[in-house]
């Protein structure tokens, strides 16, 4: 399946020999291929198609570790973000010291480079890569420069060289092409493969070409595109990789529409933290505490909002957590994802109501074992879900997950997962959070109700009145008074 942004590129797609032909041809193109793993697959394509001579200034493999580390300074590990960048800095570097002024005026320098491990003849390999260019958009211009992590989905070393080979061709014709346009140029990642081959989970664009760039939408473009199932990016911004991000940590989860953060949602964070801090496996280890929105949750309204989708990143932010968007709705479809990502033990925290619909057949019609099959699922590595409890607003009253009203037919079902420590109740909450809705803070905020800052974090109320989030208006014209 292909997938293309509307417009020029879904009618003028090139197939990986018209682009590498591209870049060959184009004389102000020059620049060094380095690839460890998996063999010259990107190079091979700029040699086969004919006039390399015209582009590729040199191509190496530093194939043995002792040479690459020599070469490229030691890396924690060989297929890393940071060897790629060890990779990509050195080789451009070499470009400018030895070639500038000799064709400095006429010429983008450029360093392609990829570190990857594919299918062994072993088998068993987590089989990714890291790729990246870094260049030149124009002669004697700044850098710029685009990294990605890729998964390959293919069964037989071979594909996956060959497809290692098409993504790094589009990326190296994307960086020339669509600098102009980087929407453009993650759409057209994957021009001559499908998700079911490649995966690509990050991306990040950096320099004087992408300076307007907003890796956060990037990342969100990811995954609305079907790239990958879920992207990540940190407080400050910065785009992560999940799996290098959450790598040996124990991972806590709350998923949420975040508009906005309010106090009860860090509260719920703050109890499954505590609780969860306490199991033997987990005790006095570096929990990596993630907040999560759905795909679905952002098309709620039909097509996404850009200036909403930032609106809760930027709230997210504000209280220093991190940001996983992803395309799994169903919380065993995320638990499967995660651990993938980890062999340490997760957790999710959900709210009483949130609970409640996670015993509702009607999603898991699509599996033949139902719900049955969902918690198996869910459930398989020990997972653990944490209850907040729900007040009713009329009566006081709490609902955690010892009182939980749940259909007859499913309540041995519950009690088992009860029983055995799967769904854990939070008895350790604020109670002054307990009457705190985002939905009321949303109103307030547009009714111009000032008391809406006492239910957010300060950091939270300065970002919306700052930025105008949530059709903050209050500042800037006269509200009207609720009759």
């Amino acid at each position: 399946m292909q997938h293309h942004l509307p417009g020029t590129h879904a009618l003028k797609t090139m197939n990986t020999h018209q682009k590498a032909l591209s870049v060959n041809l184009d004389p102000r193109r020059y620049g060094t291929f380095a690839e460890i793993g998996a063999g010259q697959e990107v190079v091979r394509w700029f040699f086969r198609v004919g006039g390399g001579a015209g582009t590729i200034a040199k191509s190496m493999s530093a194939y043995d570790m002792k040479v690459s580390d020599a070469i490229y300074g030691r890396a924690s590990r060989y297929v890393c973000r940071e060897r790629l960048e060890a990779m990509l800095d050195q080789e451009h570097r070499l470009n400018l010291e030895r070639l500038r002024e000799a064709r400095g005026e006429t010429s983008t320098f450029f360093a392609f480079a990829d570190t990857v491990a594919a299918q062994g003849y072993k088998g068993g390999t987590e089989c990714h890569g890291w790729m990246g260019i870094k260049f030149q958009a124009h002669p004697r211009d700044e850098d710029s420069q685009i990294i990605i992590h890729v998964r390959m989905r293919d069964g037989e070393t071979a594909l996956q060289q060959e497809a290692l080979g098409i993504v790094g061709v589009n990326l190296v014709y994307g960086a020339f092409a669509f600098n102009h346009e980087p929407e453009v140029l993650v759409d057209s990642l994957l021009d001559g493969l499908s998700t079911s081959r490649i995966e690509i989970d990050m991306i990040e664009f950096s320099g004087i070409a992408f300076r307007r760039v907003d890796n956060r939408l990037m990342s969100l473009k990811l995954v609305e595109l079907g790239l990958s199932g879920a992207a990540m990016f940190a407080a400050n911004g910065a785009v992560l990789q999940p799996s290098e991000f959450l790598y040996r940590k124990p991972i806590l989860v709350e998923r949420g529409s975040f508009r906005p953060v309010c106090h009860v949602n860090l509260d719920m964070l703050r109890c499954a933290h505590e609780k969860f801090s306490l199991l033997p496996d987990v005790k006095g280890k570096d929990v990596a505490q993630v907040m999560e929105i759905t795909m679905r949750n952002l098309k709620a309204e039909g097509e996404i909002d850009r200036r909403d989708f930032l609106a809760r990143a930027d709230v997210i932010a504000a209280c220093g957590m991190n940001v996983l968007i992803s395309d799994y709705f169903e919380y065993y479809r995320l638990a499967a994802y995660l651990s993938q990502c980890t062999k340490e033990r997760i957790a999710i925290t959900m709210g009483a109501g949130s609970l409640r619909e996670l015993f509702d057949e009607k999603y898991y019609t699509a599996l033949e074992g139902g719900i049955l099959e969902s918690f198996g699922r869910l459930f398989k590595n020990d997972l653990k879900i944490y209850c907040y409890p729900l007040m009713d607003r009329e009566s006081g009253e709490l609902t955690t997950c010892d009182n939980l009203a749940i259909k007859p037919e499913l309540q041995r079902l519950y009690g088992y997962l009860l029983d055995r420590g799967g769904i854990n109740n939070l008895d350790n909450f604020n109670p002054d959070c307990l009457g705190i809705f985002s939905r009321d803070v949303l109103r307030k905020i547009g009714d111009c109700d000032p008391s809406w800052e006492q239910m957010v974090p300060k950091s939270v109320a300065n970002v919306i009145k700052e930025r105008k989030y949530f059709d903050y208006q209050c500042d800037t014209a006269p509200c009207a008074v609720p009759a």
